[in-house]
């Protein structure tokens, strides 16, 4: 039982923070939210892990940024690393 409170608590934690990215997406359609308290909170949060794809992948011109479509892809497959690593553990202390 404990096992799967701790997968879903690692589910909803990159659930929560996939979320957080797509705010920040779709937030950036629109410039007037960007001074906003919650906004400016929402890129806090993102901009260091949006910043390190930044620096492989610079903006196409300028204006297209593909670092949140790289930062949700790596989000999915580290998830899935990390719960087959947890799964791994748990079946060699079972």
């Amino acid at each position: 039982m404990m096992i799967f409170r701790i997968s879903q608590l690692i589910h909803w934690a990159f659930l929560a923070y996939t979320v957080i990215l797509f705010i920040r997406v779709v937030g950036s359609w629109f410039p007037n939210f960007a001074y906003h308290p919650f906004m400016r909170w929402v890129y806090r949060m993102t901009e260091p892990y949006l910043g390190m794809f930044r620096r492989v992948i610079p903006p196409i011109g300028g204006v297209l940024d593909l670092s949140p479509l790289l930062g949700f892809f790596v989000l999915q497959i580290a998830e899935a690393v990390i719960f087959m690593i947890f799964k791994f553990i748990a079946f060699r202390l079972s």
